[in-house]
């Protein structure tokens, strides 16, 4: 089995995936506070803010999408217990970020400016925030 980096993986076992901390750093195409759109699976269409990135899985929470429910145990957060509705990670490549002048999905791309990478939207042409 090959590595990602020229390290050996001791104790790999067949069944294992080799989990390199030396990974390269991903393109983040998506940041916290980025408005989005889903583009595929049960909530398409729907719309909403970024609040969390899981970057080792490549997954975002988006504010009212996927929406799941939790037995949660009585605890000092919920003294009460119950099931209760969450928002779920859901996969990078299923969200597709809004333009900020238009408020229509664009591709994102990268250039440098003032020695600095930034996010340009491939539809206007506009630098994001």
């Amino acid at each position: 089995m090959n590595c990602v980096t020229t390290t050996i993986c001791v104790s790999f076992h067949w069944h294992q995936k080799c989990s390199n901390t030396d990974k390269e750093e991903p393109n983040h195409v998506c940041k916290t506070g980025d408005k989005v759109r889903v583009i595929a699976g049960k909530d398409k269409g729907k719309e909403g803010t970024i609040t969390k990135t899981v970057a080792g899985k490549d997954r975002v929470v988006v504010e009212g999408v996927n929406i799941v429910k939790k037995h949660q145990k009585p605890s000092n957060e919920y003294p009460q217990g119950g099931v209760i509705d969450i928002e779920a990670p859901i996969h990078v490549s299923n969200v597709q970020l809004l333009d900020p002048s238009t408020n229509e999905p664009t591709r994102v791309g990268f250039k440098v400016e003032d020695g600095k990478k930034v996010r340009v939207s491939k539809k206007s042409g506009n630098v994001l925030g």
